[in-house]
Parts: structure tokens; sequence; C-alpha cells
């Protein structure tokens, strides 16, 4: 078989009607849309109505909301940190920032920062620089030699 003969099998797509001009060219006059009625006009929009009866998105109740402030963080744990580091693909003595996470794969992109977590052990001596960690990763990493720096820490100093 060759690229050139690939094709779709029959049926699986369905090339859109034509809809022709005049009554005489067989699909005009009312374009296969009968007679009629609210489906023959343009601007139907049928989805989710039950004919009258209340509709299943107004009987059902309303529950919480969409925070447009919530930040996105990626989550990184101490102990893939100390994997990478063991992989040589992060250097130790360097500080980890997102672009060096993103640089060694333990991230794929950069979301609203990273937040460390405690996951796993880490036994190098590492300086962060994050937008958030959390208690137990920041002690983890202070037992290890290493130090956490946050952005509101630098904001205050």
């Amino acid at each position: 078989m060759k690229l050139n003969e690939l094709r779709d099998k029959d049926g699986a797509s369905h090339s859109r009607k034509r809809v022709g001009r005049g009554i005489g060219s067989g699909s005009g006059k009312t374009g296969g849309r009968g007679v009629k009625g609210q489906n023959s006009r343009s601007g139907v929009s049928l989805n989710g109505f039950e004919g009258g009866q209340m509709p299943l998105y107004r009987r059902l109740p309303k529950r919480g909301f969409k925070n447009i402030f919530a930040k996105d963080f990626n989550t990184v744990s101490v102990g893939r940190v100390q994997q990478a580091i063991d992989a040589k693909k992060l250097d130790p003595k360097a500080t980890v920032t997102v672009e060096a996470l993103i640089a060694a794969g333990v991230v794929r992109r950069a979301k609203d920062g990273v937040r460390l977590l405690s996951d796993g052990e880490l036994k190098a001596k590492v300086s962060f620089d994050v937008a958030g960690a959390s208690k137990a990763a920041i002690e983890k990493v202070e037992k290890a030699g290493g130090s956490v720096m946050l952005p509101e820490k630098a904001a205050a100093e």
C-alpha cells in the first residue's frame, strides 16, 4: 500500500448538501429543509429545548463559581528534582528556576510558575527560585542545606 492509495472507508464522511438555486435544480426552493416551522428558518437553536417542559439545565441548582484570579501552577515534587539531578539534567550548583526545570524536561511549559511539593527525598544542596512551596518542602530543602526563594519574601526585603 502506498500513501497515495490511502482512502477513507465508504460512508465515513458525508459531503455537504449543495443547495440549489430555484426549483428546477431539485434541491432549491426549501433546500431540503421541508416546509415552514422553526427548523426551516435560519438561527434555529433547539439544543436543550424540551418541548416547553422546564429544561434540565434550569431544574438543577446553580453551584460554585469560576475564580478568574486563580493561578495555575506547575507542581514539582522535591523527589522529582532529585531524580533530575541524579540523571545530570539539573545542575545542583545553579539556582533551580522555571526555565531550568523546562530545560531539564521536568516541567513541560511554564504556567503561572512552579510550586514545590514535599514528595520524595532531597539529598543535594539546591537553591530554588519558585512561585510557591509547601512548608514541608521548604523544611526538606533547608534540611539538605539548600534554600527556597519565594516572591513574597523577595518583595518584603
